[in-house]
């Protein structure tokens, strides 16, 4: 007689891991259908992800949801959004464009202009930067788009073009900010930018392209030479599709930098229009101070990938993360949030340049200095950590 088979104590761990995740799916979709039961709306036909986690939580304690969903697909997160590297679409020599396929929860409800928070790993650590979305926003799209443009200065961003394959698991948050066209848009629209400046104004004009609501625009659009304009095929297309868009390439290789006070030449009614500029600090504060001149500041629109920290460091020391439970030692010069970051603590983030105010947190004890300013923050104050160092010792509400 055959003896009966009997799992090693491995296989009985995975099997009743595979029993209790299936009974934990089976429930989830029991509990789902009940609730859906319970709604008139016939288009009720998937919960959304808040419900699903939620459940998940209460079937599976004391483990997480994700214990089990992650076995299953790398995406299904009820603790992070997630998304997987589709294709990477080489543009220039230096900038790529990452087609990403969002995970579980994530909107695609976002607006074109805004950016989207983006970490990978690299030598075990996760580094987050933020990036603008180039792809339009459609509910149904199933992807969005990042484009980089790897700086000579920049760890992250040389990875993201050079180093990621499609299949990679990156981690998202979710998109934000105010830089981004009115509903309906302005009759008369100039947009100017510079370098990979042109990325968020990309996808505000593929979407009024898939809307077909091009109004008036001009685009002056600088880069060093034809080969390294971002989307050139594209925007050429978009200029012949619509005679609404025009477009002027301010080649500086060979025509030199544009000087806005010059601006007339290229455009001649740009004061009568409403501005949306972005690239390099020195071009956006030449544009502040030239609509300022010209008593029209709020035409202006702008956006900064980068922030000037002028001030004096502070003085370092260490750091101790509240809530995580953990210290680090911190020199001048470092920004709170690229020390918690560094140290594996999951920090609060949003435009990383002290404009959107979503890396606020109290500070309970010591001193940090603002960075751009030189300003020092006390006991009892909020401090922006993307723009802050410390100052001495000081404890942080993370």
């Amino acid at each position: 007689m055959r003896r009966p088979l009997v799992p090693t104590g491995a296989a009985r761990s995975w099997l009743s891991l595979a029993g209790v995740g299936a009974a934990a799916a089976g429930a989830t979709f029991v509990e789902a259908r009940r609730r859906m039961a319970q709604t008139d709306k016939v288009s009720a036909v998937v919960p959304d992800a808040d419900l699903l986690r939620g459940i998940g939580s209460r079937i599976t304690t004391p483990l997480l949801p994700d214990d089990y969903l992650h076995m299953i697909n790398p995406l299904w997160s009820a603790r992070e959004l997630r998304g997987k590297i589709v294709e990477v679409v080489k543009e220039t020599e230096t900038a790529a464009t990452l087609v990403i396929k969002p995970g579980w929860g994530f909107s695609f409800d976002y607006r074109a202009g805004q950016y989207v928070g983006i970490a990978t790993q690299v030598e075990g650590r996760w580094h987050w930067r933020s990036y603008s979305l180039t792809s339009a926003p459609t509910k149904d799209q199933g992807h969005i788009a990042i484009t980089v443009k790897a700086m000579p200065e920049g760890f992250l961003s040389g990875h993201l073009v050079n180093g990621l394959e499609p299949g990679t698991i990156v981690r998202l948050a979710a998109p934000k900010g105010d830089f981004v066209l009115p509903d309906p848009p302005p009759g008369k629209v100039l947009f100017l930018t510079a370098g990979s400046g042109v990325t968020p104004v990309m996808a505000m004009l593929r979407t009024l392209d898939r809307r077909d609501t091009m109004p008036d625009v001009v685009l002056v659009h600088s880069a060093p030479s034809g080969r390294e304009v971002l989307f050139r095929k594209e925007l050429h297309a978009l200029a012949e599709k619509h005679p609404t868009l025009r477009l002027h390439e301010q080649l500086t290789d060979d025509m030199g930098m544009l000087k806005l006070d010059e601006l007339g030449d290229v455009c001649p009614d740009w004061m009568d229009r409403e501005a949306w500029a972005c690239g390099p600090p020195a071009m956006l504060d030449a544009a502040e101070k030239l609509w300022k001149g010209n008593r029209i500041p709020s035409r202006l629109h702008l956006e900064r990938f980068s922030v000037a920290l002028a001030g004096s460091g502070g003085e370092g020391g260490t750091v101790t993360f509240q809530k995580d439970g953990r210290t680090v030692e911190a020199d001048g010069a470092t920004t709170l949030l690229d020390a918690g970051e560094k140290a594996g603590i999951q920090m609060p983030f949003g435009c990383r340049m002290g404009i959107c105010q979503s890396c606020v947190v109290p500070l309970l004890a010591g001193s940090v200095r603002d960075l751009r300013s030189g300003t020092e923050h006390h006991e009892g104050d909020r401090i922006q950590t993307c723009i802050s160092a410390a100052a001495g010792d000081c404890i942080l509400d993370v």
